[in-house]
């Protein structure tokens, strides 16, 4: 498999000398050399294929031919998550960006057991976005899903109401089985709580917002199961699966 790198720098020309981030990658982790193919993204699309060559002190790529070819799943889900206990959170971004969500927004609930706020959050966002990178160099996708900054519920569900789309609520016990939903003619909304789940009254203002409470089976999936198997269970039967 070609190697792939992140490069959010203009791609254009026959010649481009990547940014010390990507170089370091290349080098230091990737572990690649002068004429090794690689392929380039930018994150809004398509893709690169290139090889590498020094020149002097930096590493440069010579360019092929830009590629349109897109991997993006056929539904559009957002994964509305609120946030699991010490670093699950980057599990949860990395498997959801692999199988292919096109939003991911953090959520902070009333039994959330990390609380972030002002530079700790956005430091936390700005590593989530480093995991969302590393996922999409891995799996080939060529867009980079949106990472919204981390929102307490409440604000959250004010502006779920103006998204429209399907909004679905993970619930444990007394939601409709995913099975016996229509298939969804727009974007599809997965709400997802923390450990100890949501409380009654967050239940209510997520009904209130438009959510449905749905079930994934008998069984009680920790937080940072449950929303990974909802959406392969969504892509399986509405998406690309």
């Amino acid at each position: 498999m070609i190697p792939r790198l992140y490069c959010p720098q203009e791609i254009s020309g026959r010649h481009i000398v990547l940014a010390p981030e990507a170089e370091h990658h290349a080098l230091r982790v990737l572990r690649l050399r002068a004429g090794d193919d690689v392929i380039l993204f930018d994150g809004s699309g398509g893709e690169w294929p290139g090889r590498l060559r020094e020149e002097g002190r930096r590493l440069q790529v010579e360019l092929g031919a830009w590629n349109p070819i897109e991997r993006e799943a056929a539904l559009a889900v957002t994964l509305a998550q609120a946030l699991p206990s010490a670093d699950k959170m980057d599990w949860v971004v990395q498997k959801a960006v692999e199988l292919g969500v096109a939003r991911i927004q953090p959520l902070e609930a009333q039994r959330s057991v990390v609380r972030l706020a002002g530079e700790r959050a956005e430091k936390r966002r700005a590593h989530w976005q480093q995991v969302a990178i590393s996922a999409c160099e891995q799996c080939g996708r060529n867009v980079l899903p949106h990472l919204g900054p981390l929102l307490p519920l409440a604000s959250y569900l004010a502006q779920a109401v103006e998204q429209g789309g399907l909004r679905l609520l993970l619930a444990p016990a007394g939601g409709t089985r995913l099975a016996a939903l229509p298939r969804p003619t727009g974007p599809l909304t997965l709400l997802v709580g923390p450990e100890g789940g949501f409380d009654d009254g967050e239940k209510e203002a997520a009904r209130r917002a438009g959510f449905q409470p749905v079930t994934l089976g008998p069984r009680v999936l920790r937080t940072e199961t449950a929303g990974l198997a909802a959406i392969a269970a969504v892509l399986a039967l509405w998406g690309d699966f």
